[in-house]
């Protein structure tokens, strides 16, 4: 039997000519060594054995960025388990949803956590909580090294899940969207092959969270594979990131990143020498952004599209023409067509629903057989929720997203969660909450109320509430009373009229 465990292939045995090369690099730490991978990923997976966590087991880990956070992850691949990483903005309230839906055997939090989620943990029935913090510390690790780092990398089968990751849902609900170890695994090979990664060479400048695809499976396993040094810094910094650039030939960030970096008059073609590639994701790019930072440093960013359930789907060429505004071609493997409603392919250079199939994409949602079900065509077809036109060439431009998701920072943002919150306040009658555009964040939510004429609302009155019940990057920026919502005729708010009415609104003098 073929082991398809996707630790054997990021870590295994394959280090020995990088053995002495530092893996992750975090300011005020020593680095972490390739070295030292396969040892202590060994001794956090013994630790896991002793809390009970076995094959098929869920572990739920909502922690700060920090080499232990991936020695846990990797840990987790290495015993069969199921890794499931949480926003570590989400309140208690919100993680209680995600324990109760995936009943973990084991759950991590930060320590100064620990008093607000072991309660929440115990009403789970979770049989095991431990802490970790951003330099190690908490309870997880507590004389780890007296353990015997010699535990097997367990067997097992390419559809065995690796990891679940929630993504909200327009009704409110989240959704755990089940990612194999095929899955994750063929991903991270094409995109180590389609961007050129230069083994044992490249430096990667790695700001991104590591609760999500982008930097967890995208930017980590590329580095595993490359044999990549780091720069693993906590978050964005722009005089983190100047300092480190000129070490560095590879950056992946979400555009909110790229614009501040042009605030910066320290950003130059010379503090760039070294670098190779820009990459930009999880988000819109404005073309804006793109000439201006090709002006600045020479470089074409190239912007690629990818999604929870699918991992990266689509990227502009590294070699070719990078076009502001699109997402390049479908990667190799990778199969999509834009669609109509009823998944009728349209013709060329028309607008539809991204529709894609390929080894990437996940396995279904957790706990979710009929919402599995309604998200796949007849032939394997994932309806993506996007809206897409494809060139004659096949370039992909995605020109508006379905279901009125709001994407801020990089994060992701369904309106039906937080306009459920917001009916709830004694005083509204109803809400819509819209996308509107922001210089830094790309967009972020705004929320359009009609009250109900009960008691006197403002501002205040509508976002203290949202406080301790939605994480702070989905509260809106912004509260508009409005006398009535507009409607068509078939009762549905218009929200692409609301967009235009107040597009100006957020960034106003």
């Amino acid at each position: 039997m073929t082991n398809h465990n996707l630790y054997l292939r990021l870590v295994g045995d394959r280090f020995e000519k990088a053995a002495e090369q530092p893996f992750l690099i975090t300011p005020g730490r020593l680095p972490l060594l390739f070295s030292e991978l396969h040892r202590m990923s060994g001794l956090v997976a013994a630790r896991l054995q002793q809390l009970n966590v076995g094959p098929g087991d869920r572990v739920m880990v909502q922690v700060a960025k920090s080499p232990e956070s991936v020695l846990v992850y990797l840990a987790c691949l290495r015993v069969g388990a199921i890794y499931i990483p949480l926003n570590t903005a989400y309140t208690p309230a919100e993680v209680s949803y995600f324990i109760e839906d995936a009943k973990p055997q084991l759950f991590i939090c930060q320590p100064g956590e620990r008093e607000n989620l072991v309660a929440r943990s115990k009403a789970g029935n979770v049989p095991h909580t431990r802490t970790l913090g951003s330099e190690g510390d908490g309870d997880l690790l507590i004389d780890v090294e007296r353990l015997s780092p010699e535990v097997p990398v367990v067997e097992r089968e390419a559809d065995d899940l690796a990891a679940i990751l929630y993504t909200s849902g327009t009704t409110g609900r989240s959704k755990g969207a089940m990612l194999s170890h095929h899955n994750l695994s063929s991903n991270a090979q094409v995109l180590h092959r389609y961007w050129q990664w230069q083994d044992r060479q490249d430096v990667l400048l790695h700001a991104l969270p590591v609760f999500h695809v982008h930097g967890l499976f995208v930017a980590l396993h590329c580095a595993l594979l490359g044999q990549s040094t780091v720069h693993f810094l906590a978050r964005f910094n722009p005089d983190q990131i100047i300092d480190c650039l000129p070490d560095c030939t590879v950056m992946m960030g979400v555009p909110t990143f790229y614009t501040r970096l042009l605030n910066d008059a320290r950003l130059t073609d010379q503090l760039c020498a070294k670098m190779r590639l820009f990459i930009s994701g999880s988000a819109p790019l404005l073309a804006e952004t793109h000439r201006q930072f090709e002006q600045r440093t020479g470089f074409r960013i190239l912007e690629r599209y990818g999604m929870t359930e699918a991992g990266m789907i689509a990227s502009n060429p590294y070699q070719g023409d990078r076009l502001a505004g699109t997402v390049g071609y479908p990667l190799p493997g990778v199969s999509v067509r834009i669609a109509d409603n009823h998944g009728n392919e349209l013709p060329r250079g028309e607008t539809g629903v991204l529709e894609l199939k390929g080894p990437n994409v996940f396995k279904g949602y957790w706990q979710m057989p009929e919402k599995t079900a309604r998200e796949f065509r007849q032939g394997g077809w994932f309806i993506s929720g996007d809206n897409a036109v494809m060139d004659q060439t096949g370039r992909i431009s995605i020109v508006g997203r379905a279901r009125d998701l709001i994407i801020s920072g990089g994060y992701n943002i369904y309106p039906k969660e937080i306009e459920a919150e917001i009916d709830a306040i004694p005083g509204v009658g109803e809400s819509a909450v819209i996308g509107l555009p922001h210089e830094d964040f790309g967009e972020v939510a705004a929320a359009i109320v009609v009250k109900d004429g009960s008691r006197q609302l403002g501002e205040q009155q509508i976002i203290e509430p949202l406080q301790g019940r939605l994480a702070r990057f989905k509260q809106p920026k912004l509260v508009i009373f409005v006398d009535e919502l507009p409607r068509n005729t078939m009762g549905k708010v218009q929200k692409a009229e609301l967009r235009e009415t107040y597009k100006a609104s957020v960034n106003r003098p």
